[in-house]
């Protein structure tokens, strides 16, 4: 019984596939957008995140906030 609950949870574990992780075409996008980026800038950050990541004010500011923009 308990070979069987290792194979299933062994098969369970293996099926799970991460999401690509998006957020490292962000630097990249910035550098474009703007020749002196500097992420602890606020306002650069939330205008880099809202043309870059196509978010909104609320979400980009919260995120540049806790990304530790002043």
């Amino acid at each position: 019984m308990r070979f069987l609950a290792v194979i299933v949870f062994a098969l369970l574990t293996a099926a799970c596939n991460p999401e690509p992780d998006i957020t490292g075409s962000t630097p990249v996008c910035a550098m474009r957008t703007y020749t002196s980026y500097n992420p602890r800038d606020l306002n650069q950050c939330v205008a880099a995140c809202k043309a870059c990541d196509r978010g909104n004010t609320v979400t980009c500011s919260t995120s540049c906030s806790l990304k530790g923009a002043h």
